[in-house]
């Protein structure tokens, strides 16, 4: 299969959709997930595992209608099983950490950690093949880091913090950045492939749960309605519009725009009022965002820098 980076380098036109519309559409992603903090913590007290398997077996759901729709099963015959293993593995262990930091440290202050993910991929892309790490790219870490060791140091004001579930919120932040670089190196797989990786995840997490957990249902009507939320959006549509936006969209703007994820994560948490509006939070929030952010920006100056001299 063809490497998918030397489409994006290249500015390839998209596959079959309009590069700008799905751009848009993966955008979408970042709305949604959004939202993933909030529906986690509603949805308790249902314990991780079983929250995974009912969560994944919708967004699975989501997957299998759409191709039931259009037609399009007949693609997922053309991805190797190392892809599904691999996409399956990614899902499940950031998930399970995820999930589990959140049940531990239900607070805004776990989502920004959680959220280090865009700086760390934009961190670990510059030290891919024909990249190469530049000043602003250490600095852009430097805000990022300072970011979260406020949070850290600042987390003895809520009673609910954890230091533990805060560690596994960094160990997700980890998780899915290997999981995105290294699906870099993949190819283009179709994006039919993301059912069959939330169907197996929901598989393994419903087998893990009957060995690890009590089983524990949603004790409310909203507590159900997050389950449905995070299945259908965060845990769902998401990965589907994410894989679209990757594939054919514009991978740049996409991967800025995905550190305003944080800040948004917070908004809602804040609105919803389960976290508190404050300045250390809010500079916190600007130093991650802000040092992403100029990660990303050294990046896009390096190719551009590259594309003049190959003129």
């Amino acid at each position: 299969m063809a490497d998918s980076s030397s489409s994006d380098a290249g500015g390839a036109r998209p596959l079959d959709a309009p590069r700008s519309r799905a751009t848009l559409v993966g955008l979408s992603a970042v709305l949604l997930w959004a939202l993933l903090a909030l529906f986690t913590i509603g949805s308790s007290p249902v314990p991780p595992l079983l929250l995974n398997a009912l969560c994944f077996g919708i967004g699975g759901m989501v997957g299998v209608v759409w191709m039931a729709v259009s037609g399009t099963a007949h693609r997922l015959r053309q991805v190797p099983l190392a892809v599904y293993a691999f996409g399956t593995a990614g899902l499940f262990g950031y998930h399970i950490l995820y999930f589990s930091a959140f049940r531990l440290s239900p607070t805004a202050e776990t989502g920004l950690i959680a959220y280090l993910w865009p700086l760390f991929i934009v961190l670990g892309s510059a030290l891919l093949p024909g990249e190469r790490l530049r000043a602003a790219h250490v600095a852009g870490a430097l805000l990022a880091f300072a970011g979260a060791a406020l949070i850290v140091l600042g987390r003895g004001s809520d009673g609910s913090a954890s230091g533990l579930g805060q560690m596994l919120a960094f160990g997700c932040a980890l998780t899915w950045t290997a999981y995105s670089l290294i699906s870099r190196r993949l190819g283009t797989v179709p994006t039919e492939s993301v059912a069959v990786f939330c169907i197996a995840t929901a598989v393994l997490s419903a087998v893990a749960h009957v060995i690890f957990e009590p089983t524990i249902w949603p004790d409310s009507p909203m507590g159900w309605a997050s389950v449905l939320l995070l299945g259908l959006g965060p845990v769902g549509i998401a990965f589907y519009t994410w894989d679209v936006g990757m594939k054919r969209g514009d991978v740049q703007l996409l991967g800025v725009a995905s550190y305003a994820a944080p800040l948004l994560s917070t908004l809602a948490l804040i609105i919803a009022g389960i976290a508190e509006a404050s300045v250390t939070l809010l500079v916190a929030a600007l130093l991650i965002t802000g040092g992403a952010a100029l990660a990303a920006r050294a990046g896009k100056a390096r190719r551009k820098i590259s594309a003049s001299k190959d003129v």
